[in-house]
This record gives C-alpha cells, structure tokens and sequence, in this order.
C-alpha cells in the first residue's frame, strides 16, 4: 500500500490571491514529516513525485448560508 497525502481547500482564500490554497489533513502510510499546514497544488505534487505518495483531494459540502 502506497502513502497518501490528505488534503482540502482552504476556505478563506479567494481566487487569485498568493496564498497556499491547500491545507494538509493528514498523511497514511509514510514516515513523511510536514511541517506547514498550508501549500500550493505544485509543492503538493512535488512531495508526491519525490516520496511516491499519492494526493487525496477531500470534497467539502459548502454549508447553505440562512436568510
């Protein structure tokens, strides 16, 4: 079984902004340490490459704002 980088956008970053947009969630099978909460989609997918670790992206149910 293959290591997995878990992940979920962020909430408070709009588009276009030049912050991370991702927050790391956990990891599952890697001795990996990480050690910010937050990176870019390119930074994810180079520690994948590098350690042979597959990115999870997590769906997040937007909540339906009350009137």
């Amino acid at each position: 079984m293959g290591a997995k980088i878990f992940v979920r956008e962020r909430r408070k970053v709009e588009k276009g902004e030049k912050k991370p947009r991702f927050r790391i969630v956990g990891i599952s099978g890697s001795d990996l340490d990480i050690y910010v909460k937050h990176a870019r989609k390119q930074e994810l997918d180079q520690l994948a490459k590098s350690t042979g670790a597959e990115v999870v992206y997590l769906k997040v149910e937007k909540k339906a704002k009350k009137k």
